[in-house]
């Protein structure tokens, strides 16, 4: 008897379990003075303009990282090119020209240099010249 009295008891009280989640997302007149409570599309506005404010907030934040991060740029750039050795006065004479002296023997060895060329240049083009086989 105890369990049937149990269960219609727990059976009375299903549907007032049930309905109190709907109870408590019941929508209240906005219309009335004094209410907590405002349309949809206030609520929607009002989210807008939070996200434009902290995007607006957000773009100021990195504005000025990159303006202090162009300040930096700058004294770095000034800091190398004082740490800069100045520039000579006068260029040095340049190091791979030849005396006048050296020039004339270097001609003489040229021949000898440019048959040993050519030989090479007879065999690699008999080789070139060959017959497919």
């Amino acid at each position: 008897m105890t369990r049937l009295l149990a269960f219609l008891t727990a059976l009375a009280l299903l549907p007032a379990v049930l309905s109190a989640p709907a109870q408590a997302q019941a929508w209240l007149d906005a219309s009335r003075p004094g209410s907590a409570v405002r349309d949809p599309i206030s609520a929607i506005a009002d989210q807008h303009r939070f996200e434009m404010e902290r995007l607006r907030a957000l773009a100021d934040q990195r504005e000025v990282l990159a303006q202090q991060q162009r300040l930096q740029t700058q004294l770095t750039l000034q800091r190398l090119e004082a740490a800069r050795a100045p520039a000579p006065s006068s260029l040095p004479q340049t190091a791979y020209a030849r005396p006048f002296a050296v020039a004339p023997a270097a001609n003489a060895v040229e021949p000898t240099r440019l048959d040993a060329t050519r030989s090479g240049l007879a065999e690699i083009d008999a080789w070139l010249d060959r017959r497919p086989h």
